[in-house]
């Protein structure tokens, strides 16, 4: 990049609809949403059921298409991708959470975290290297070997996280990540995703939950599949 020059946003959304037929109706899951996110925003997606939120995340995520409108996610456009280009992008581009973890129940923590690399052709070796350190960094490098139905829930989520930041994602995107967990185990979870945004790590967040929402510099509301509000705030250090 060229001095003076900006960097361009990591996610670009220009004038996206999202459309459904129910019967004889058409339903508008978004409605013409245009937004930008730049590299190291931490950002939450907030809105009753049925606002939207969920359908943007699956766009932003890769995992639907727009039916209308433009996506550029760092610079490309998605629509323009083969299947075989979006799920690379996925596993390239994108850190998924899940509320419900996704995990593999009859797998090691360390084999959940090393999986994203199989695809992308990584020697053993290395996947397991890469692994043990990202879960190390979760605090979990002394439950290598447990399996998911060994560990907590807040343990369960660190793995996920490992797993989503395994492959050094553009985006983390975390759908609901406190969903699932007492309010304790919360506020931990937060604590960690809020240090991965301190060390530069964009977080796109969807949540229906003050309290978590609050964590972001960023909340962008959705009403009715359109943006109600963006608002920007400076949040303290702790």
């Amino acid at each position: 990049m060229q001095a003076g020059e900006t960097e361009p946003p990591v996610i670009q959304l220009k004038n996206i609809y999202r459309t459904y037929a129910m019967g004889d109706q058409v339903l508008n899951a978004l409605a013409g949403v245009d937004l930008e996110i730049s590299r190291n925003e931490y950002v939450a997606i907030v809105g009753a059921s049925g606002s939207g939120k969920s359908t943007m995340m699956n766009i932003i995520g890769c995992l639907d298409r727009a039916t209308k409108g433009d996506y550029l996610l760092n610079g490309t456009d998605v629509g323009e991708m083969s299947e075989a280009d979006l799920a690379k992008a996925r596993n390239r581009e994108i850190g998924f959470i899940f509320q419900s973890f996704n995990l593999l129940s009859r797998a090691s923590a360390l084999k959940n975290v090393m999986q994203p690399l199989v695809y992308r052709g990584i020697p053993r070796a290395e996947r397991k290297r890469l692994a043990t350190e990202a879960l190390g960094h979760v605090g979990l490098g002394d439950r290598l070997e447990s399996r998911p139905n060994q560990m907590s829930g807040g343990q369960r989520q660190r793995v996920a996280i490992a797993r989503a930041l395994i492959g050094n994602p553009a985006i983390l995107l975390a759908d609901e990540p406190t969903g699932n967990l007492d309010s304790k185990t919360s506020q931990e979870i937060m604590a960690l995703i809020d240090q991965l945004h301190q060390q530069g790590q964009t977080v796109i967040m969807v949540t229906h939950e003050p309290d978590i929402a609050a964590h972001c510099e960023r909340v962008i509301r959705l009403t009715d599949g359109k943006i109600e509000s963006d608002e920007r705030k400076q949040v303290a250090a702790a």
